[in-house]
């Protein structure tokens, strides 16, 4: 994978449509920073549900081990450990990592493909008239239904959270 926060020339495809250019430069941008965005917000959420789960597998795997130990001191670890394992699991139902850094892949993944259909004149854009505004509208199309999906998943979060 190539660096996704460089911003690259806009291929000759986007920019041929005449009077466009600045329009077509613009959806480029766009597009370059939706990959960016949407590419470091994957990272992130595969990073932080990688590590609430190795801190639950690690402290899970202590609570035997702790446990086998006598003493009440050894108890109250025993205790906290799987109170630590409930409360990292109550983190990544809250913030969703895991389900974000799926989505998020994908979505990136779907732009990456765009642009490279429209830098090679493929696809819907070959032989478009005007491929750059071609390229705006399925961006946009593209980022609002992962808007949607969000906002349809946040909202029925909190309908169970207040059953």
């Amino acid at each position: 994978m190539g660096d996704a926060t460089a911003v690259e020339a806009v291929p000759e495809v986007v920019t041929s449509g005449g009077g466009q250019a600045r329009g077509d430069a613009a959806a480029w941008a766009r597009l370059e920073e939706q990959i960016a965005w949407y590419d470091r917000k994957s990272g992130h959420s595969q990073r932080c549900f990688k590590a609430l789960k190795v801190l639950q597998i690690v402290i899970a795997a202590a609570i035997p081990v702790v446990a086998g130990a006598s003493g009440d001191a050894w108890r109250w670890l025993v205790a906290i450990g799987g109170a630590a394992i409930v409360v990292l699991e109550g983190f990544q139902q809250l913030f969703q990592y895991q389900q974000n850094w799926a989505t998020y892949r994908s979505t990136c993944e779907r732009l990456k493909h765009e642009k490279f259909l429209c830098a090679a004149g493929a696809g819907p854009y070959a032989g478009a008239p005007r491929p750059g505004a071609m390229l705006a509208e399925r961006v946009e199309g593209l980022v609002s239904q992962e808007h949607a999906a969000w906002a349809s998943t946040q909202r029925q979060q909190q309908e169970e959270t207040t059953r």
